[in-house]
């Protein structure tokens, strides 16, 4: 094939120079006819374009092939073969033939194939506090040292594209409440639409057309901000297209090099902070010569006040297991043992656990994201240590129980005596009626006074909760009598002869 430099030459020789046919073939080392087709069709480039490709190896197999291909786009997205496997399926078929003509005549089918190839989207506007996107990312970051998998959930404002994003260990519908709740106290109000995924924590059903069976927690949610949902069509994330570009600028932004920071809060608070930043100094996608802040100071005053914000946990039922646990989420938490045995209601939000019988809070734990822990109050179990004071030493519950240096030093001293669990215990109840507070102090006087036992601290704590009354100050003759009384001993001989004596005092 001829380059563009050589046919330049050519023409130049020609029609500059005057050079002879002849003359130029010699020179350049080329055919007269390719000189003369060059001279007179007046092309500056020579192209060839083949009106028919051969498969001298492949041809054999193109029906093999293509029976393949038409299966493997029946397949879901994840589970499709790639060029490479399929070469292998035809080779195995018996294929002679390279990689590269398979991998070529695949990607040539497949441009064909594709539907989406001539796609046309219409561009969309929204007016101000309209709607706002929702979406999930899955990102990678470093917390406590360790390489950790988090859900980061998105959240931007549809006119000015004011964005809010925050991590959670979990992508569940508790953490999709919560995520609300610090988007539009980050906004500072809601808007009246929200557009959304058929996502399966929000979604229960799909039905015809724009139509859904959303979950009926999440339209409490809705309700209460007076939210409109609008799920989208199925695998057609451009209706939604504003939050599917933030995830991956978000990601290039945020999340490229791998953040590192002690735990998922501190994280949460650096992703607000570059929010605040981004959006004061990037500039707005259509109007560029505003920032997305100065925009979103505009739309500000059309958002719809959220009000105080949502109650946003899931409820189960559950019962208290005989050792005063409750399960949820592959974890256990220990509720008041006085409960063992009978109902109760589970109440999870985003980052706490809360137990509930007849309106009562029972246990409230922070909420675990690991597998298979147990989160134990010790205070949960107090009443089965009057009961069983000697598993104070081995019991589950107690073993990094994080008592005051006080208690801690006095439980030592008297465990090395006979009972002197139980009376450890009787300074853990008396703790648990007057206060913590009050119950370490006396400890700390009691060791002061080196006397380390359970009666001498019990009164201390008494005496401590009920202080002697305070005196008055009277002044010494404020007391003396007026009046000097005098002594009836008749009254007394009346008294032994059985006589009823009546006096008046005055």
């Amino acid at each position: 094939m001829l380059i563009v430099e050589t046919i330049a030459k050519i023409r130049r020789y020609y029609f500059s120079e005057g050079k002879k046919i002849k003359e130029i073939s010699r020179e350049l080392r080329l055919s007269r006819n390719t000189v003369r087709k060059i001279i007179r069709s007046g092309a500056t480039e020579h192209s060839y374009s083949r009106e028919k490709q051969c498969y001298p190896k492949l041809g054999p197999h193109l029906e093999h092939l293509e029976k393949l291909l038409e299966d493997n786009q029946k397949r879901p997205k994840k589970r499709r073969l790639k060029a490479r496997k399929i070469y292998e399926i035809l080779s195995g078929a018996g294929y002679r033939g390279s990689y590269d003509s398979v991998q070529r005549y695949v990607k040539k089918w497949l441009s064909a194939y594709r539907p989406s190839a001539g796609q046309v989207f219409i561009p969309l506007e929204f007016p101000p506090g309209d709607a706002y996107q929702f979406d999930w990312s899955h990102e990678q970051v470093i917390l406590a040292g360790k390489l950790q998998a988090v859900k980061v959930a998105h959240t931007r404002l549809c006119h000015s594209r004011k964005f809010y994003v925050v991590a959670y260990p979990r992508e569940r519908l508790e953490m999709v409440f919560d995520a609300h709740v610090r988007a539009f106290e980050f906004f500072g109000g809601a808007c009246r639409r929200g557009i959304y995924d058929n996502m399966s924590t929000v979604v229960d059903r799909i039905l015809h057309g724009k139509e859904r069976k959303f979950n009926k927690r999440f339209m409490q949610m809705c309700s209460h901000y007076l939210i409109e949902p609008v799920a989208c069509t199925p695998a057609a994330g451009w209706e939604k297209g504003q939050v599917e570009k933030q995830v991956q600028d978000i990601r290039n932004w945020l999340f490229l090099p791998r953040p590192r920071f002690a735990d998922i809060a501190e994280l949460n608070a650096w992703l607000a902070d570059r929010c605040q930043i981004l959006s004061e100094t990037r500039r707005h996608p259509t109007q560029k010569d505003r920032t997305i802040e100065e925009v979103f100071q505009e739309e500000k005053e059309y958002l719809v006040d959220a009000g105080s914000p949502f109650d946003g946990y899931l409820e189960n039922e559950c019962r208290v297991t005989s050792t005063s646990l409750v399960r949820y989420d592959r974890n256990y938490y220990s509720v008041d043992c006085r409960y063992a045995g009978k109902t109760a209601t589970v109440r999870a939000t985003a980052d706490r656990i809360q137990v509930i019988r007849n309106g009562e809070k029972i246990g409230d734990h922070e909420r675990q994201f690991e597998r298979d822990k147990t989160v134990y109050n010790p205070w949960h179990y107090l009443e089965a240590l009057r009961r069983k004071p000697g598993a104070l030493r081995n019991g589950a519950p107690f073993q990094k129980w994080d008592l005051p240096p006080s208690l801690q030093l006095v439980q030592k001293r008297l465990l090395q005596h006979l009972g002197g669990d139980r009376s450890f215990v009787d300074i853990l109840c008396a703790a648990n009626q007057y206060g913590l507070v009050l119950v370490e102090e006396s400890c700390r006087k009691a060791l002061s006074q080196g006397t380390i036992q359970g009666e001498v601290i019990l009164n201390l704590i008494a005496r401590a909760a009920d202080p002697p009354p305070i005196q008055c100050a009277i002044p010494p003759e404020k007391l003396q009598l007026n009046e000097e009384p005098t002594a009836d001993c008749g009254r007394y001989d009346s008294l032994r002869q059985g006589g009823v004596v009546c006096a008046v005092m005055s």
